[in-house]
């Protein structure tokens, strides 16, 4: 299993495509998530190849850095408590699992969202676990491929990854709903040369149509 605190993703150049941040609409849900355009339109696509009667409820998308510090802040603090001897390796490490180093954040980039499945105008699905459950409260639960949920639980799973995989987005293996496009990991895990997005903020995405620029931006993505 690759997590986001390997170097291997670091390492992944970044080919800036200067997508815009777009508000998904009200059939992905109330929060109004936004994502890169190209993200928008794969979560679309996977809508539409969903069974009948099944629906995507998107929590989360673009994240400011600010909130994903905040967010790494509080769970390494959870995970020292939980792993007292852990080195400091080790801590990235298990930190990871759930919250990503800020560099390679694909929620940062707005190529990330957390969702699940609902019914068609409905209450959410029962997936296992609620989204943003820690590998500590749910005993492992979260993991995608966790065999410690029911039958049920599982083929949901699976039909959100079938549409969801079908439509190009990759699956974070420690957390069941959170799926992106175009980024580091993405990069990583599907073979491409470079990843589409970096953290916005420092590659300034604009609302012009664009195609990936020439530019390059390697390493860490300072």
């Amino acid at each position: 299993m690759i997590l986001l605190s390997d170097p291997r993703v670091s390492a992944v150049p970044v080919l800036e495509c200067a997508e815009p941040l777009v508000e998904l609409g009200p059939e992905f849900g109330p929060a109004g998530a936004l994502v890169r355009s190209g993200v928008a339109d794969r979560l679309a696509a996977a809508r539409a190849a969903l069974p009948a009667g099944l629906a995507l409820r998107v929590q989360e998308g673009y994240r400011p850095v600010a909130e994903q510090r905040a967010i790494i802040a509080s769970y390494a603090a959870e995970v020292a408590a939980a792993h007292p001897g852990a080195s400091a390796a080790e801590h990235e490490r298990l930190v990871s699992r759930f919250v990503a180093p800020v560099a390679v954040a694909p929620h940062v980039a707005g190529a990330a969202v957390d969702l699940t499945l609902t019914r068609s105008g409905g209450a959410d699905l029962d997936m296992g676990t609620p989204i943003d459950a820690t590998p500590e409260a749910s005993g492992g639960r979260c993991y995608t491929a966790s065999r410690e949920i029911g039958t049920r639980a599982r083929t949901l799973r699976a039909v959100l990854a079938g549409a969801l995989g079908d439509a190009g987005l990759v699956n974070y293996p420690t957390e069941w709903w959170h799926w992106s496009y175009g980024d580091r990991y993405w990069a990583l895990t599907t073979g491409a040369p470079a990843a589409r997005y970096g953290p916005v903020g420092t590659t300034s995405p604009v609302a012009a149509t664009s195609s990936c620029g020439a530019s390059v931006l390697s390493g860490a993505g300072r």
